[in-house]
């Protein structure tokens, strides 16, 4: 357990730091797991259930804007309600879909050459389309046509592949319909909101019988680090994205994922 600790911090750290980030929070902690030795059954559910550390973190850094959204459902006003419509649309297909391929995403978490070959793809099409997307007409959360959101929430589904990056398909979703940047960014993180506690609340239940007290004990380690370096890493990614746009991350993947590929084929 003790000689655990360390590593669960780390992961908890990595975690926090990537996963409002287009470069796939879940690829990044499968090649340190594997780097680091840790694997393992209970390593895939510490995986998911950490997530939620930096998911805690955008209810922080936006709480005005969801108590306004909540104080404003209750008076049925019509922005909360539009945008608590959104959120709900978007994470339907992350819902049903993850529970049907729920087995198939353990054993690709499990499989670090995948992430590295999601990772070079991934960056090669975000360059793309930051060349071509440049039509905006979705400008808020709260004035998003319902069809871009459930669209969004189907190209969500595209990072139960690791390495895709859940942040990085639904930014990159939201250019190709349209959406302004900031905008999409601030809807990725939304979405996180429900779509990872329903991940990680199914990922325990289902697997309550593989944890034990120290896993439970790892996962809170991990939960709190991820929380806290999240809390640095949200405004920050939005201001970086106004003023440099997403190409920086995609190269950023497309050397990682290459080093990555290349360390995997030779070990």
């Amino acid at each position: 357990m003790d000689s655990a600790i360390p590593t669960a911090l780390l992961l908890g750290i990595l975690e926090g730091l990537t996963e409002f980030l287009p470069v796939s929070s879940t690829g990044h902690l499968i090649l340190a797991s594997e780097l680091l030795g840790f694997t393992g059954e209970s390593s895939v559910t510490f995986k998911i259930a950490i997530q939620l550390g930096a998911i805690l973190a955008v209810i922080v850094v936006y709480w005005r804007r969801f108590w306004g959204v909540g104080m404003g459902l209750l008076q049925m006003k019509p922005g909360p309600v539009a945008f608590t419509r959104n959120i709900i649309v978007g994470f339907l297909p992350a819902m049903v879909i993850g529970v049907l391929v729920y087995e198939a995403i353990r054993v690709a978490i499990q499989t670090p050459m995948v992430v590295a070959v999601a990772l070079i793809v991934g960056g090669i099409i975000i360059l793309v389309l930051e060349r071509t997307v440049k039509h905006v007409r979705v400008e808020s959360v709260e004035t998003m046509p319902l069809g871009t959101a459930f669209g969004i929430g189907l190209v969500q589904c595209t990072a139960m592949l690791p390495g895709v990056s859940r942040s990085g398909a639904t930014i990159m979703g939201g250019l190709m319909m349209g959406v302004e940047r900031k905008t999409a960014a601030e809807f990725s993180f939304f979405l996180a909101v429900p779509t990872m506690l329903a991940a990680t609340v199914y990922a325990l239940w289902h697997d309550r019988a593989l944890l034990n007290a120290d896993d439970l004990n790892l996962i809170a380690i991990g939960f709190a680090a991820a929380f806290v370096a999240a809390l640095l890493v949200v405004k920050a990614f939005v201001a970086i994205v106004g003023r440099y746009g997403f190409t920086p991350f995609a190269w950023y993947r497309i050397v990682v994922g290459s080093v990555a590929l290349i360390w995997l084929l030779m070990r």
